[in-house]
């Protein structure tokens, strides 16, 4: 369970890409449904996890928004630039020693 607990922490949803999290969103609301089906069922093996979704998807949204607005930075696309200019700059760099020598 605590594994779970940590599926929606601030800090574990703050290091994921927008794409990610809206993923995140949709899987949550299509769990949150089913959860729904089997709480009008009387079969819900845990109606705890419906807050927790509730409170995660609200979480993924706030984050969305708050990086529309600007107020916090995407962390994943300044790693993957930064990724692409080392792979960039390495290439033409061996490719003009070749060329020197």
């Amino acid at each position: 369970m605590a594994a779970k607990t940590q599926e929606f922490s601030i800090s574990s949803l703050q290091e994921k890409p927008s794409k990610e999290l809206e993923e995140g969103i949709k899987k949550a609301k299509e769990e949150l449904f089913n959860l729904r089906f089997q709480r009008a069922t009387g079969s819900l093996p845990n109606p705890s996890r419906v807050k927790k979704l509730h409170k995660g998807i609200a979480r993924m949204n706030t984050l969305l928004r708050e990086r529309e607005l600007g107020i916090i930075e995407e962390p994943k696309a300044q790693e993957t630039d930064k990724g692409k200019k080392k792979e960039t700059s390495q290439a033409p760099e061996g490719e003009k020693a070749g060329q020197k020598a």
